[in-house]
Protein backbone atom coordinates (compact mmCIF):
# COMPACT_ATOMS: atom_id res chain seq x y z
CA UNK A 1 0.00 0.00 0.00
CA UNK A 2 2.85 2.71 0.87
CA UNK A 3 4.51 1.68 -2.32
CA UNK A 4 1.14 2.66 -3.89
CA UNK A 5 0.60 5.74 -2.20
CA UNK A 6 4.45 6.69 -2.55
CA UNK A 7 4.45 6.16 -5.77
CA UNK A 8 1.22 8.29 -6.85
CA UNK A 9 2.87 11.07 -4.82
CA UNK A 10 5.82 10.93 -7.20
CA UNK A 11 3.95 10.74 -10.47
CA UNK A 12 2.41 14.52 -8.56
CA UNK A 13 4.95 15.93 -7.96
CA UNK A 14 6.73 15.49 -11.27
CA UNK A 15 4.04 16.06 -14.10
CA UNK A 16 1.28 18.35 -12.14
CA UNK A 17 3.07 21.32 -12.47
CA UNK A 18 2.45 20.96 -16.07
CA UNK A 19 -1.26 20.88 -15.50
CA UNK A 20 -1.34 24.01 -12.82
CA UNK A 21 -2.80 27.16 -15.22
CA UNK A 22 -4.59 28.51 -12.42
CA UNK A 23 -2.73 31.23 -10.00
CA UNK A 24 -3.45 29.46 -6.66
CA UNK A 25 -2.50 25.90 -8.30
CA UNK A 26 0.84 27.60 -9.75
CA UNK A 27 1.58 28.62 -6.08
CA UNK A 28 0.59 25.40 -5.08
CA UNK A 29 3.98 24.15 -6.83
CA UNK A 30 6.41 27.01 -7.01
CA UNK A 31 5.65 28.37 -3.30
CA UNK A 32 7.11 24.58 -2.44
CA UNK A 33 10.45 25.50 -4.43
CA UNK A 34 11.07 28.05 -1.43
CA UNK A 35 10.54 25.40 1.71
CA UNK A 36 14.46 24.80 1.89
CA UNK A 37 15.83 28.30 2.12
CA UNK A 38 13.50 29.19 4.24
CA UNK A 39 13.74 26.09 6.45
CA UNK A 40 17.11 27.74 6.73
CA UNK A 41 15.43 30.76 9.30
CA UNK A 42 15.02 28.12 12.17
CA UNK A 43 17.78 28.70 14.64
CA UNK A 44 19.60 25.38 15.69
CA UNK A 45 19.74 26.85 19.41
CA UNK A 46 15.64 26.42 19.68
CA UNK A 47 13.43 23.03 20.29
CA UNK A 48 10.88 23.48 18.03
CA UNK A 49 7.06 22.91 17.78
CA UNK A 50 5.69 22.58 14.49
CA UNK A 51 1.52 23.01 13.92
CA UNK A 52 0.09 21.78 10.56
CA UNK A 53 -2.85 22.82 9.05
CA UNK A 54 -4.39 22.26 5.66
CA UNK A 55 -5.38 25.52 5.12
CA UNK A 56 -7.04 29.26 6.52
CA UNK A 57 -9.73 27.51 8.94
CA UNK A 58 -7.39 24.78 10.34
CA UNK A 59 -4.93 27.47 11.32
CA UNK A 60 -7.92 29.38 12.94
CA UNK A 61 -8.51 25.85 14.67
CA UNK A 62 -5.26 25.71 15.97
CA UNK A 63 -4.47 29.45 16.43
CA UNK A 64 -5.40 29.17 20.36
CA UNK A 65 -3.49 26.31 21.11
CA UNK A 66 -0.29 28.22 19.34
CA UNK A 67 -0.94 31.56 20.91
CA UNK A 68 -1.28 30.15 24.13
CA UNK A 69 1.87 27.87 24.06
CA UNK A 70 3.89 30.64 22.73
CA UNK A 71 2.97 32.94 25.21
CA UNK A 72 3.87 30.51 28.01
CA UNK A 73 6.81 29.13 26.62
CA UNK A 74 8.77 31.61 24.79
CA UNK A 75 11.86 29.70 24.64
CA UNK A 76 10.59 27.29 21.41
CA UNK A 77 10.68 28.43 18.16
CA UNK A 78 7.29 27.91 16.15
CA UNK A 79 7.16 26.93 12.80
CA UNK A 80 3.73 26.46 10.66
CA UNK A 81 2.67 24.97 7.66
CA UNK A 82 0.12 25.24 5.52
CA UNK A 83 -0.80 22.43 2.57
CA UNK A 84 -3.09 25.27 0.39
CA UNK A 85 -1.87 28.68 -1.26
CA UNK A 86 -5.00 30.11 0.37
CA UNK A 87 -3.66 29.50 4.31
CA UNK A 88 -0.41 30.55 2.95
CA UNK A 89 -0.65 33.37 1.05
CA UNK A 90 -2.65 34.52 3.97
CA UNK A 91 -0.76 33.90 6.90
CA UNK A 92 2.90 34.39 5.75
CA UNK A 93 3.48 37.63 6.85
CA UNK A 94 0.69 37.70 9.05
CA UNK A 95 1.30 35.51 12.19
CA UNK A 96 1.94 34.29 15.17
CA UNK A 97 4.64 31.42 14.24
CA UNK A 98 8.26 32.34 13.99
CA UNK A 99 7.89 31.00 10.30
CA UNK A 100 5.23 30.02 8.37
CA UNK A 101 6.05 27.53 4.75
CA UNK A 102 4.60 25.02 3.08
CA UNK A 103 4.22 21.62 4.08
CA UNK A 104 6.73 19.95 1.62
CA UNK A 105 5.44 16.55 -0.84
CA UNK A 106 5.33 13.69 1.48
CA UNK A 107 7.72 11.97 -0.77
CA UNK A 108 9.86 9.81 1.65
CA UNK A 109 12.82 11.65 0.05
CA UNK A 110 11.10 15.27 0.92
CA UNK A 111 9.90 14.26 3.72
CA UNK A 112 13.05 12.48 5.12
CA UNK A 113 14.87 15.66 4.58
CA UNK A 114 12.50 18.07 6.07
CA UNK A 115 12.25 16.12 9.02
CA UNK A 116 15.97 16.63 9.41
CA UNK A 117 16.18 19.99 9.14
CA UNK A 118 13.48 21.22 11.31
CA UNK A 119 13.77 18.65 13.94
CA UNK A 120 10.94 18.94 16.06
CA UNK A 121 10.08 18.70 19.35
CA UNK A 122 6.43 17.97 18.58
CA UNK A 123 4.09 18.00 15.76
CA UNK A 124 0.61 19.20 16.26
CA UNK A 125 -1.33 18.14 13.06
CA UNK A 126 -4.97 20.21 13.02
CA UNK A 127 -8.41 18.23 12.43
CA UNK A 128 -8.31 16.22 9.10
CA UNK A 129 -4.62 16.44 8.31
CA UNK A 130 -2.78 12.63 7.55
CA UNK A 131 0.65 12.47 5.59
CA UNK A 132 2.04 8.68 5.21
CA UNK A 133 5.01 9.16 5.01
CA UNK A 134 5.69 12.17 7.32
CA UNK A 135 4.13 10.01 10.02
CA UNK A 136 6.22 7.22 9.15
CA UNK A 137 9.53 9.38 9.04
CA UNK A 138 8.09 11.36 12.53
CA UNK A 139 7.57 7.99 14.25
CA UNK A 140 11.21 6.24 13.16
CA UNK A 141 12.46 9.75 14.59
CA UNK A 142 10.56 9.12 18.32
CA UNK A 143 9.08 12.65 17.44
CA UNK A 144 5.32 12.61 18.60
CA UNK A 145 2.58 14.26 17.04
CA UNK A 146 -0.56 15.01 18.43
CA UNK A 147 -4.02 15.72 16.50
CA UNK A 148 -5.79 18.06 17.49
CA UNK A 149 -10.03 19.30 17.08
CA UNK A 150 -9.77 15.84 14.80
CA UNK A 151 -13.32 13.98 13.57
CA UNK A 152 -13.58 10.38 12.55
CA UNK A 153 -16.30 9.82 10.85
CA UNK A 154 -16.95 5.54 10.27
CA UNK A 155 -16.62 5.47 6.77
CA UNK A 156 -13.39 7.50 6.69
CA UNK A 157 -10.45 4.97 4.86
CA UNK A 158 -8.98 4.64 8.07
CA UNK A 159 -11.77 2.07 8.98
CA UNK A 160 -12.44 0.44 5.82
CA UNK A 161 -12.29 -3.43 5.18
CA UNK A 162 -8.92 -2.52 3.07
CA UNK A 163 -7.79 0.39 5.23
CA UNK A 164 -6.05 -1.67 7.19
CA UNK A 165 -2.36 0.36 5.94
CA UNK A 166 -3.65 3.40 7.17
CA UNK A 167 -5.47 2.27 10.33
CA UNK A 168 -2.21 1.62 11.80
CA UNK A 169 -0.32 4.84 10.35
CA UNK A 170 -2.82 6.30 13.36
CA UNK A 171 -1.88 3.72 15.97
CA UNK A 172 1.91 6.38 15.28
CA UNK A 173 0.36 9.23 16.83
CA UNK A 174 0.75 9.67 20.74
CA UNK A 175 -2.59 11.32 21.41
CA UNK A 176 -5.42 12.35 19.76
CA UNK A 177 -7.53 14.97 21.23
CA UNK A 178 -11.05 14.41 18.94
CA UNK A 179 -14.07 16.71 18.84
CA UNK A 180 -16.90 14.54 19.55
CA UNK A 181 -17.60 11.55 21.51
CA UNK A 182 -18.08 9.80 18.26
CA UNK A 183 -15.12 9.87 17.45
CA UNK A 184 -13.38 8.48 20.37
CA UNK A 185 -16.00 5.41 19.83
CA UNK A 186 -14.64 4.76 16.52
CA UNK A 187 -11.08 4.92 16.88
CA UNK A 188 -11.63 2.98 20.37
CA UNK A 189 -13.40 0.42 18.02
CA UNK A 190 -10.11 -0.51 16.24
CA UNK A 191 -8.12 -0.67 19.04
CA UNK A 192 -6.93 3.21 19.50
CA UNK A 193 -7.37 4.35 23.09
CA UNK A 194 -4.93 7.14 23.52
CA UNK A 195 -7.69 9.67 22.89
CA UNK A 196 -9.27 12.79 25.00
CA UNK A 197 -12.76 14.09 23.87
CA UNK A 198 -11.70 18.37 23.93
CA UNK A 199 -14.08 19.72 21.85
CA UNK A 200 -13.73 22.14 19.45
CA UNK A 201 -11.13 24.63 19.89
CA UNK A 202 -12.66 27.25 17.04
CA UNK A 203 -15.32 27.69 19.71
CA UNK A 204 -12.27 29.76 22.21
CA UNK A 205 -11.37 31.75 19.19
CA UNK A 206 -14.69 32.93 17.69
CA UNK A 207 -15.58 34.09 21.05
CA UNK A 208 -13.00 36.81 21.43
CA UNK A 209 -13.70 40.52 20.97
CA UNK A 210 -12.98 41.86 17.49
CA UNK A 211 -11.76 45.40 17.01
CA UNK A 212 -13.95 47.51 15.32
CA UNK A 213 -13.83 48.91 11.39
CA UNK A 214 -14.28 52.23 10.95
CA UNK A 215 -15.20 51.49 6.84
CA UNK A 216 -18.43 49.53 8.33
CA UNK A 217 -19.73 52.31 10.36
CA UNK A 218 -19.05 55.04 7.28
CA UNK A 219 -20.72 52.35 5.26
CA UNK A 220 -23.85 51.06 7.37
CA UNK A 221 -24.50 54.77 8.47
CA UNK A 222 -28.08 54.80 10.43
CA UNK A 223 -29.11 51.75 7.93
CA UNK A 224 -29.22 48.08 9.99
CA UNK A 225 -26.66 45.43 7.94
CA UNK A 226 -27.13 42.17 6.60
CA UNK A 227 -23.46 40.53 6.16
CA UNK A 228 -23.14 37.47 3.15
CA UNK A 229 -20.17 35.60 3.70
CA UNK A 230 -17.62 33.44 1.60
CA UNK A 231 -20.48 33.21 -0.79
CA UNK A 232 -19.28 31.06 -3.72
CA UNK A 233 -21.47 31.81 -7.82
CA UNK A 234 -24.52 29.23 -6.60
CA UNK A 235 -24.88 31.42 -3.36
CA UNK A 236 -25.06 34.37 -5.53
CA UNK A 237 -27.83 32.95 -7.65
CA UNK A 238 -30.08 33.13 -4.91
CA UNK A 239 -28.81 36.43 -3.23
CA UNK A 240 -28.94 38.95 -6.30
CA UNK A 241 -32.39 39.37 -6.29
CA UNK A 242 -32.70 39.58 -2.91
CA UNK A 243 -30.00 41.84 -2.32
CA UNK A 244 -31.42 44.64 -4.39
CA UNK A 245 -35.07 44.48 -3.45
CA UNK A 246 -34.20 44.93 0.11
CA UNK A 247 -35.91 47.83 1.66
CA UNK A 248 -33.24 51.09 1.51
CA UNK A 249 -32.93 50.88 5.04
CA UNK A 250 -31.17 48.34 4.83
CA UNK A 251 -27.64 47.41 3.72
CA UNK A 252 -25.71 44.54 2.56
CA UNK A 253 -22.01 43.64 2.95
CA UNK A 254 -21.25 40.94 0.30
CA UNK A 255 -18.07 38.68 0.88
CA UNK A 256 -16.97 36.30 -2.21
CA UNK A 257 -14.97 33.42 -0.86
CA UNK A 258 -12.81 34.32 -3.85
CA UNK A 259 -10.88 37.27 -4.81
CA UNK A 260 -10.64 37.28 -8.28
CA UNK A 261 -10.98 40.24 -10.50
CA UNK A 262 -12.92 39.04 -13.24
CA UNK A 263 -15.27 37.63 -10.69
CA UNK A 264 -15.93 40.86 -8.59
CA UNK A 265 -16.21 42.54 -11.72
CA UNK A 266 -18.69 40.48 -12.60
CA UNK A 267 -20.80 40.83 -9.40
CA UNK A 268 -20.63 44.28 -9.95
CA UNK A 269 -22.65 44.11 -12.98
CA UNK A 270 -25.08 42.04 -11.07
CA UNK A 271 -25.85 44.05 -8.44
CA UNK A 272 -25.25 47.73 -10.29
CA UNK A 273 -24.58 50.71 -8.23
CA UNK A 274 -22.35 49.53 -5.08
CA UNK A 275 -19.19 49.85 -3.24
CA UNK A 276 -16.22 48.21 -3.40
CA UNK A 277 -14.02 48.21 -0.13
CA UNK A 278 -10.77 48.53 -1.89
CA UNK A 279 -12.00 51.91 -3.59
CA UNK A 280 -14.72 52.92 -0.87
CA UNK A 281 -16.03 56.75 -0.97
CA UNK A 282 -18.32 57.22 2.02
CA UNK A 283 -19.60 60.66 0.04
CA UNK A 284 -20.91 58.19 -2.58
CA UNK A 285 -24.49 56.72 -1.39
CA UNK A 286 -24.72 53.15 -1.75
CA UNK A 287 -26.63 49.95 0.15
CA UNK A 288 -24.34 47.62 -1.26
CA UNK A 289 -20.75 46.96 -0.69
CA UNK A 290 -18.15 43.85 -1.84
CA UNK A 291 -15.80 42.92 0.58
CA UNK A 292 -12.72 42.45 -2.13
CA UNK A 293 -10.09 41.48 0.25
CA UNK A 294 -9.42 38.90 2.86
CA UNK A 295 -8.93 38.83 6.55
CA UNK A 296 -11.41 40.68 7.80
CA UNK A 297 -14.65 39.20 7.07
CA UNK A 298 -14.96 37.76 10.68
CA UNK A 299 -14.47 41.47 12.14
CA UNK A 300 -17.66 42.45 9.96
CA UNK A 301 -20.28 40.13 11.52
CA UNK A 302 -20.21 42.41 14.47
CA UNK A 303 -21.70 44.84 12.34
CA UNK A 304 -24.60 42.68 11.22
CA UNK A 305 -28.10 41.64 12.36
CA UNK A 306 -28.17 38.86 10.05
CA UNK A 307 -25.62 36.62 8.21
CA UNK A 308 -26.29 34.35 5.16
CA UNK A 309 -23.03 31.96 5.03
CA UNK A 310 -21.95 30.43 1.97
CA UNK A 311 -20.75 27.40 0.17
CA UNK A 312 -24.07 25.02 1.31
CA UNK A 313 -25.80 25.98 -1.70
CA UNK A 314 -23.44 24.43 -3.59
CA UNK A 315 -20.71 21.25 -2.94
CA UNK A 316 -17.99 23.45 -1.89
CA UNK A 317 -18.54 22.76 1.79
CA UNK A 318 -20.04 25.39 4.63
CA UNK A 319 -17.75 28.00 5.18
CA UNK A 320 -17.42 28.90 8.87
CA UNK A 321 -20.99 29.88 10.83
CA UNK A 322 -18.95 30.10 14.30
CA UNK A 323 -18.03 33.60 13.85
CA UNK A 324 -21.66 35.03 12.88
CA UNK A 325 -23.18 33.00 16.01
CA UNK A 326 -20.71 34.36 18.38
CA UNK A 327 -21.85 37.78 17.95
CA UNK A 328 -25.82 36.80 18.24
CA UNK A 329 -27.47 36.89 15.08
CA UNK A 330 -29.38 35.08 13.28
CA UNK A 331 -27.68 32.88 10.30
CA UNK A 332 -29.14 31.66 7.06
CA UNK A 333 -27.64 28.77 4.80
CA UNK A 334 -27.53 26.86 1.81
CA UNK A 335 -29.07 23.31 1.78
CA UNK A 336 -26.20 21.11 1.91
CA UNK A 337 -24.79 20.66 5.53
CA UNK A 338 -25.58 17.59 6.47
CA UNK A 339 -21.51 17.14 7.26
CA UNK A 340 -21.22 19.97 9.67
CA UNK A 341 -22.48 19.25 13.40
CA UNK A 342 -22.80 22.28 14.71
CA UNK A 343 -25.56 23.47 11.51
CA UNK A 344 -27.15 20.48 12.20
CA UNK A 345 -27.68 21.09 15.70
CA UNK A 346 -28.20 25.17 14.99
CA UNK A 347 -30.98 24.62 12.96
CA UNK A 348 -32.19 21.80 15.42
CA UNK A 349 -32.62 24.96 17.76
CA UNK A 350 -34.31 27.57 15.56
CA UNK A 351 -30.61 29.46 15.17
CA UNK A 352 -29.89 28.48 11.65
CA UNK A 353 -32.57 28.45 8.42
CA UNK A 354 -31.64 26.52 6.20
CA UNK A 355 -33.08 27.17 2.22
CA UNK A 356 -33.02 25.66 -1.04
CA UNK A 357 -33.47 28.06 -3.19
CA UNK A 358 -33.99 31.68 -4.46
CA UNK A 359 -37.87 32.05 -3.19
CA UNK A 360 -37.21 30.69 0.38
CA UNK A 361 -33.87 32.93 0.64
CA UNK A 362 -36.33 35.94 -0.21
CA UNK A 363 -39.42 34.55 2.10
CA UNK A 364 -36.66 34.04 5.64
CA UNK A 365 -34.71 37.22 4.81
CA UNK A 366 -38.02 39.48 4.59
CA UNK A 367 -39.51 37.60 7.69
CA UNK A 368 -36.23 38.39 9.51
CA UNK A 369 -35.92 41.86 8.80
CA UNK A 370 -39.67 42.08 9.84
CA UNK A 371 -40.02 40.89 12.77
CA UNK A 372 -37.03 41.97 15.51
CA UNK A 373 -38.17 40.04 18.07
CA UNK A 374 -37.30 36.59 15.91
CA UNK A 375 -34.04 38.05 14.77
CA UNK A 376 -33.08 38.51 18.60
CA UNK A 377 -34.24 35.05 19.72
CA UNK A 378 -32.40 33.42 16.73
CA UNK A 379 -29.30 35.32 18.13
CA UNK A 380 -29.70 34.51 21.40
CA UNK A 381 -29.81 30.71 20.80
CA UNK A 382 -26.52 30.94 18.53
CA UNK A 383 -24.74 32.69 21.39
CA UNK A 384 -25.47 30.74 24.03
CA UNK A 385 -24.71 27.81 22.01
CA UNK A 386 -21.15 29.14 21.10
CA UNK A 387 -20.72 29.91 25.05
CA UNK A 388 -22.03 26.32 25.71
CA UNK A 389 -18.82 25.03 23.48
CA UNK A 390 -16.60 27.01 24.93
CA UNK A 391 -13.05 24.98 26.69
CA UNK A 392 -11.48 23.13 24.27
CA UNK A 393 -8.08 24.91 24.30
CA UNK A 394 -8.04 24.59 27.76
CA UNK A 395 -8.52 20.82 27.70
CA UNK A 396 -5.87 20.08 25.09
CA UNK A 397 -3.44 22.57 26.84
CA UNK A 398 -3.65 20.71 30.40
CA UNK A 399 -3.01 17.64 28.67
CA UNK A 400 -0.26 18.73 26.74
CA UNK A 401 1.86 20.10 29.39
CA UNK A 402 1.19 16.61 31.36
CA UNK A 403 2.25 14.54 27.54
CA UNK A 404 5.56 16.14 26.55
CA UNK A 405 7.79 18.23 28.74
CA UNK A 406 7.71 21.85 27.80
Amino acid sequence: MNFLYSSGVVVAKSVGQIFATSKKSKDFFSGRKLIWDELKKIPKTKKVIWMHCASLGEYEQGFPILDSLKNQKKDFFYLVTFFSPSGYNIKKKNSIADLVTYLPWDTKCDVKRFVSIVNPYTVLFIKYEFWPNLILELSNKKIPIYSISSVFRSNQIFFKKWGGYYLSLLKEFKHFFVQNLSSKKNLEKHGINNVTVSGDTRFDNVSKEKKPLDFMKDFIGDKKCIVAGSTWLDDEKILINSIVETSKKWCWLIAPHEIKEDKITDLQKKLNNCHRYTTFNKKIKSNIMILDTVGILSRCYQYAEIAYVGGAMGRSGLHNILEPASEGIPIIIGKNYSKFDEAIELIKMEGIISVANNNQLKFEIQKLIDEPRIRKKMGEINKKYIKSKKGATKIILNNLYKLISI
